[in-house]
């Protein structure tokens, strides 16, 4: 019998259901400990194939033989060889279709709310924790902090028989390549970002929009700006109801403002951001950010990432509530974590400082998300 694949999407979607996912990861410990799959219900076992191939009853004693077994490599060559050792082994076994690069790729749409005005779905990036969103209203759709994968977008507004008219990226992206540029090549749609971001091509600044509007949608730029994470980081507010905060609010925390070198300065915005700004803002909007840290933990039972800001408020009351002396504490302590691979470089691709390939711009986004780092 042939070993069966599993689709990205197809994981995708159990480890946001909630099911059991037992996983052999046959990549290097290395990379095993740096990036992996992970998800509410799911189990990791790492064994390099490198070392399971000679004999591999000797290294997957704690492989458990009454759950089916996803075996995971980097491009799938691996763990096809790896699944069709474990199968005559008495193992339910499959491996994911095109490996940890395809998983890299992966955007699955959940819906997040809905009214008589709007729709609005969250499309999780689940192998980089990146998350970017549509608002539909009528035939018109507004995306926010695209993803490269703009067929993604246009299909999905099609299937919901709008088209897309408005994009905005809330900051300059440092850990994965922005769609926002080529989706309104290919659309047509009007795009946004501050133009004290530093972006080279055409855009519509931010500075010049106190508010976007089309059909029942009021998508208000705080361009009362957010900094924090980058100097021109923006957050959005749709019909004073959803509050999109990019990557200067997250489920579990705050941006980290240290990816420009200047520690403390933008320290001091993100402090002023939260004090004055985020404080002004009701308990019962929804906070929807650009980044999500850990899925065991930010995913909801609604199966999107989001909160309440009064719940975000009270679960990370040690950085909301501190002092200015505290709060900046804090941010340098967490200053010298490790910084997303390949940064700086995506930053200058995303300013639109040079073109480059497909293939370049999948080595550069290889990895996890690590915008995320400020938790209480």
């Amino acid at each position: 019998m042939t070993v069966q694949p599993r689709t990205a999407t197809e994981v995708a979607e159990a480890i946001l259901n909630r099911e059991e996912i037992c996983i052999l990861d046959v990549r290097s410990r290395d990379a095993f400990a740096d990036w992996k799959i992970e998800g509410p219900e799911v189990c990791s076992y790492n064994v390099p194939y490198s070392e399971m191939k000679e004999n591999p009853e000797a290294h997957i004693e704690e492989l458990p033989k009454d759950r089916p077994i996803l075996v995971v490599c980097a491009k799938e060559i691996s763990s096809v060889y790896a699944a069709e050792l474990l199968e005559p082994l008495g193992y339910d076994v499959s491996y994911l279709q095109g490996g940890m690069q395809t998983w890299s790729e992966e955007l699955a749409p959940v819906k997040v709310y809905e009214d008589d005005d709007v729709d609005v779905y969250q499309f999780i990036r689940i192998g980089k924790g990146c998350l970017s969103y549509m608002v539909i209203s009528g035939e018109e759709a507004l995306v926010v902090d695209p993803a490269r994968f703009t067929d993604v977008y246009m299909n999905f507004a099609k299937e919901r028989g709008a088209h897309i008219t408005h994009i905005v990226d809330s900051h300059l992206h440092a850990d994965h390549i922005s769609g926002g540029r080529m989706l309104a090549d290919e659309t047509g749609a009007h795009y946004y970002i501050m133009k004290s971001e530093g972006a080279v091509f055409e855009f519509e600044p931010l500075e010049n929009h106190d508010e976007i509007r089309f059909e029942q949608v009021k998508l208000e730029v705080l361009a009362v700006k957010t900094p924090g994470h980058t100097p021109g980081s923006v957050s959005f507010f749709v019909n004073d109801r959803l509050l999109f905060s990019g990557d200067t609010i997250f489920v579990s925390g705050l941006g980290r403002p240290d990816l420009g070198n200047k520690v403390r300065e933008w320290a001091e915005d993100l402090f002023d951001t939260v004090q004055s700004k985020v404080a002004q803002i009701a308990d019962d909007v929804i906070v929807l950010p650009g980044h999500y840290a850990d899925l065991k933990t930010e995913l909801n039972e609604s199966r999107y990432i989001g909160n309440t800001l009064g719940a975000i408020r009270q679960q990370n009351e040690k950085m909301f509530e501190a002092s200015k002396e505290e709060f900046l504490s804090q941010v340098e302590r967490s200053a010298s974590s490790v910084k997303p691979p390949n940064f700086e470089r995506i930053v200058e691709l995303n300013r639109g400082m040079e073109e480059t390939t497909v293939e370049e711009w999948q080595e550069l986004e290889i990895g996890p998300n690590r915008c995320a780092v400020h938790h209480s």
